[in-house]
């Protein structure tokens, strides 16, 4: 089975970057993880902070064994995968490879594609740039909208009607808007208490 057909089948991916870190984000702010952050996205969000990883052919592809070993050289059991979109690839073979392992999994993601692999936790964080694949609104455990414009309200609403009863919902400031928005999105909060806030942490920490 040559290199394409592997991808195809969730076997070999391409990774742009592997790292143990803390988490920044969300539910699991705080707690240890290793960040997976797979190459490839055909979202283009103008404001996303890792525009590199958009071409997934610049990065090297790896076996899902190659990932799983190099994931368990850390002391955390849990996994974030992340992107560019990790929903572009079959994600069954290595959420299943890392279960196996004792890892909790989690995937960040905007929902672009087809819903695959098994997650402990789906933190589902939509774009405008693309609309959302059906299959990820009775999945997804949190909602998380970046706020980047005033209009981003109503968009996080949008999706809220749709994601299951259970699912956290939290608006985030986007980072270069965060002096504009937070004190918005505060008001917001208080006045819409079934959201709850999101912060990146990890740069106000300098973690990378």
């Amino acid at each position: 089975m040559n290199t394409k057909d592997q991808v195809a089948k969730g076997l070999m991916l391409p990774v742009m970057e592997a790292f143990y870190t803390i988490q920044g984000e969300g539910r699991f702010t705080g707690h240890p993880a290793y960040f997976i952050r797979l190459g490839g996205c055909d979202v283009g969000c103008v404001w996303c902070d890792v525009k590199e990883s958009w071409e997934a052919a610049k990065w090297p592809v790896l076996s899902i064994e190659q990932i799983v070993e190099e994931a368990s050289n850390h002391p955390g059991r849990l996994v974030v995968i992340t992107g560019g979109e990790p929903l572009m690839y079959d994600l069954e073979p290595l959420t299943k490879m890392l279960k196996e392992k004792g890892f909790t999994t989690n995937i960040e993601t905007s929902g672009a594609h087809p819903f695959s692999g098994d997650f402990d936790w789906v933190c589902f964080s939509p774009k405008k740039f693309k609309k959302p694949h059906s299959s990820i609104y009775e999945v997804a455990n949190e909602l998380k909208v970046v706020v980047f414009h005033k209009s981003d309200f109503d968009f996080a609403e949008e999706h809220a009607a749709l994601v299951n009863s259970s699912c956290e919902k939290r608006l985030q400031p986007e980072w270069s808007k965060a002096e504009k928005f937070t004190p918005i999105i505060i008001d917001y909060v208080k006045n819409h208490p079934t959201w709850n806030i999101s912060l990146q942490t990890h740069k106000f920490m300098d973690i990378p």
